[in-house]
């Protein structure tokens, strides 16, 4: 759950993992053994990391589901492919048979 929050929020930015981990000053292959769950960031990391997406170290973890993201500042470019994203993942995760209640506002 973890890694799969990190490679989602990675990928709504746009940044790669080099990139990523020149934010953090870690190395590429932390943010890869991260995402693929091989291993977990300390805590002081998590929190950097919560910081720095602007999401709570409860989503991160998995702990809450609610998917709010700070949008603040983004485009209409941007704010189109995190809403093309999330579609992408809610129909996954219906075809994988998970279903879940999709209360985002609608335009």
């Amino acid at each position: 759950m973890l890694g799969d929050n990190i490679r989602l929020l990675r990928s709504v930015r746009g940044i790669s993992q080099v990139e990523l981990g020149e934010k953090l000053n870690v190395s590429k292959q932390s943010i890869s053994n991260w995402e693929n769950g091989n291993i977990q960031p300390s805590i002081e990391m998590l929190m950097k990391i919560a910081d720095f997406f602007s999401v709570s170290t409860d989503f991160l973890l998995g702990l809450d589901n609610r998917t709010s993201i700070i949008v603040d500042g983004l485009s209409t470019e941007e704010l189109s492919h995190i809403r093309v994203i999330i579609d992408d993942l809610v129909a996954a995760k219906r075809r994988m048979g998970i279903e879940q209640k999709d209360d985002r506002p609608r335009e």
